[in-house]
Formats: C-alpha cells, structure tokens, sequence
C-alpha cells in the first residue's frame, strides 16, 4: 500500500515470485553496473530529560550515538544475511548521522549508502537507518523503556533502471 503521501500508481508485477508464485531471488546479471545511492531515515522519540542525558554523555551504558552509528554502519553490510532475497553487494559507502531534535524530541537518524552495482541498495540504506534506531534505544533503555521507533522510510535513491527518488515531506 502507497504512502498516504505518495502518488498512486498502477501495480508492477512482483519481481521476487517465479511463473508458480515461489519465491526468488532476482536475476540482476543483465543490468548494467552503475554507481548507485540510497538514503533511509528513521525517528527515535523521547522524553526531553532523556534526550538531554545523551547528549550529555551521561547514559549508563556509555557511547549512545556512536554505538548505534556503528551498528548501522556494519548493519548495511550484512543486509543479504538478514533480508532473504537481498543481493549481497560489494558497498563503497556507508554513512549514518544521528542528529538530536528537541521538538520531536528525539533523534533523526539518517543512512546513505552507495554502491557501483547492478542492483540497489535501499535495503541496505533502510537496515542502516533500522539497526542504528534500534542499538539507540538499547543503548538508552535504562534511561526511558517508552521510546519509540518511528517513520522508517526511504528518503531517496539515485540509480538503476526504475531511475531517481525522492520522498515527499510528510
């Protein structure tokens, strides 16, 4: 189902399923190789004594954002072993940036991957974006159990035969 903020469009057949309806991985060895880029975002909401404890650097299980920029980071690289019909891919680029926010308040977390590839790398951009939001609030649970994860969304993507993307502001 389309984002209520996105245009409608028709149906495209579903690439993962063979003539029987099995699943598959897709054949990409005819697609050109090309320098392709993804970039996903993902919320994480907190109470404002929360956040402020962070970014202080005074959370009880230490480095809060750089914990969680790491595990993004090496998350996107293990994409194919996590998504079933994932392509493993050789990625040149990955780079996650949390950024705090006081009027979620919370944080922004923002992944951009990049690979020269004959398939994209939402997937991996959109685990990044995941897995960063989640070792967050591990990281933080001590602090706040009611956090939440939210809006786990592509923002963008360049490349590739279905061509450029950008998402609507919400």
């Amino acid at each position: 189902m389309a984002h209520p903020s996105e245009p409608q469009s028709a149906p495209t057949p579903l690439t993962h399923l063979d003539a029987q309806g099995q699943a598959q991985m897709v054949d990409v060895s005819a697609k050109a190789t090309t320098v392709r880029e993804a970039v996903a975002e993902a919320v994480v909401t907190m109470q404002p004594q929360t956040l402020a404890t962070i970014e202080a650097g005074n959370a009880p299980k230490g480095d809060v954002l750089g914990t969680a920029r790491l595990a993004g980071i090496m998350a996107a690289k293990q994409t194919a072993n996590l998504i079933p019909l994932c392509h493993p891919l050789p990625i040149h680029k990955v780079e996650v940036v949390i950024t705090p926010d006081t009027h979620l308040p919370g944080y922004r977390i923002q992944a951009t991957v990049k690979v020269k590839a004959e398939t994209g790398v939402e997937m991996e951009a959109l685990t990044a974006a995941s897995v960063a939001a989640l070792t967050l609030y591990d990281m933080a649970k001590a602090l706040e159990k009611f956090m939440e994860i939210q809006s786990v969304r592509l923002l963008r993507k360049t490349g590739g035969k279905s061509g450029d993307y950008q998402a609507t502001t919400p």
